[in-house]
């Protein structure tokens, strides 16, 4: 009998970028030391062919004769994940939801097919990580769930399809995407070849059928989804569940949805019962702030259009090494040595041998320019060791000329303010004209970071 002849390929993980040698940067993205080794089959090649029919090939038609209608949307039941969705799950969409181990996303997505059920939905979950016993535990912690909802432990592709045409569900659950494999395809589970495969016949499942299908993404080291990159292009939506681990809370953000808008967020707390949603974040996160401390103020970022006030706390003592040590936790580090050199340039505040510690109380990580004010003037309190009134909030951006610069949505950020009780906004001079109900709380504008010094006190 004939050996069947293996071929060697190499595969761009970022990109997909096919190639028959190693390459050390990928022709296709430049991104450097990408390309793993799989060794393929010819009958890979025809994979997902088999058993399908040829369409006629379709004709083109004008833009102006495309008849438009607002998509009608199934609602979780779960405002905050209905947020960043935008609006809820659009029929036929394909959504990927990524994040690290053991943060929640399969308990998130069990209450998902529990309020779908309770709305009349069939809903298949697929499993190939956990027994049904395992599945039937967390759902008897979550509650108790209605007659349509289906389980299935399995990881061949081939009997997954087959499963998803007989029963037409409305939604269904892959849990997880790195699990499947066809067995057309020689590589092992996991690899470009069997996600980028599977992903193809889920999507192709999805419009085809109309069911929605959220797939579960697991997550490399620096945080992005496992396998090819050419995965997140293919689906319509992309969620990534965050958070630490260990900590109550959790976040969910979306960096790609066609349905909807990237800027929102949602954010959970884990209980015993299972992911509970945070409608206020601004409390949550101001919950247990010293009152009287040097190094502390209270700051506001826009996640889409949500305001969430959080607690800025900052720690600068002399060091005792020769070179002085900079740490941040929530926010960029290079951003914070730059506002430092801006004190130190434009104020006078001789840090050059202090420690310097900043951290964003509640865990959140926040890059936006407008917590600038913010930062700078919790490392100066901490700098002359005296406190910032507990009923000031500052926000805006800083230049490295030491100008305080104009941030967006300033009157949601004021709002949220006095909403959580602060009587007084430090805010860039040039927004205090955008500003049309100033009489529920004290707007200070200021023009210089010299000038935001003086209300240290």
């Amino acid at each position: 009998m004939a050996k069947t002849k293996i071929t060697t390929v190499f595969y761009c993980q970022n990109c997909g970028y096919e190639s028959s040698k190693w390459m050390g940067q990928c022709p296709g993205c430049r991104e450097w030391n990408s390309f793993v080794e799989e060794k393929i089959s010819p009958k890979a090649a025809t994979a997902g062919i088999t058993g399908q029919v040829r369409r006629e090939a379709g004709k083109p038609s004008r833009l102006s004769e495309i008849a438009l209608q607002e998509e009608e949307r199934m609602t979780t039941h779960m405002r905050e994940l209905d947020r960043v969705l935008g609006g809820g799950i659009v029929p036929a969409s394909l959504l990927l939801v990524g994040g690290d181990p053991g943060i929640g996303k399969s308990t998130l997505l069990l209450q998902v097919c529990r309020h779908m059920v309770a709305d009349h939905k069939k809903v298949l979950y697929i499993s190939g990580e956990e027994s049904l016993k395992q599945i039937k535990i967390r759902a008897n912690r979550i509650g108790g769930f209605a007659e349509n909802m289906f389980l299935l432990c399995e990881t061949n592709l081939g009997i997954i399809e087959e499963t998803i045409r007989h029963m037409t569900p409305d939604v269904t659950i892959i849990d997880s995407i790195q699990t499947m494999y066809q067995e057309a395809v020689s590589s092992a589970p996991g690899s470009v070849s069997q996600v980028r495969e599977a992903t193809n016949i889920f999507l192709q499942l999805a419009k085809g059928m109309g069911t929605s299908i959220f797939i579960v993404g697991h997550v490399t080291k620096e945080g992005t989804v496992a396998g090819p990159r050419v995965l997140e292009h293919m689906v319509d939506t992309v969620l990534y569940f965050e958070g630490d681990r260990h900590a109550s809370y959790r976040i969910l953000r979306g960096v790609k949805n066609r349905f909807g808008s990237t800027n929102e967020i949602g954010v959970f707390e884990m209980q015993e019962q299972g992911l509970a949603e945070v409608a206020n974040p601004s409390e949550f996160m101001l919950d247990g702030k010293p009152e009287g401390a040097s190094g502390s103020i209270v700051s506001c970022s826009m996640e889409g259009t949500r305001p969430i006030l959080f607690e800025i706390q900052a720690l600068v003592c002399r060091t005792n090494f020769g070179f002085p040590r900079r740490q941040a936790i929530g926010t960029d580090f290079n951003r914070v040595n730059l506002l430092m050199a801006v004190l130190e340039k434009r104020v006078g505040l001789q840090m050059s041998d202090c420690d310097a510690y900043v951290n964003l109380a509640g865990g959140m990580r926040i890059t936006e320019p407008a917590i600038d004010l913010g930062i700078a003037m919790a490392i100066a309190s901490s700098f002359k060791n005296r406190p910032i009134d507990d009923k000031v909030a500052a926000f805006g951006e800083i230049g490295l000329s030491g100008e305080v610069r104009g941030v967006s949505m300033i009157e949601q950020r004021i709002q949220e303010a006095v909403k959580m009780g602060f009587t007084t906004c430090i805010v860039p001079k040039v927004c205090v004209k955008q500003i049309k109900n100033k009489e529920n709380a004290k707007i200070i504008g200021v023009s210089s970071v010299q000038d935001a010094m003086d209300y240290i006190v």
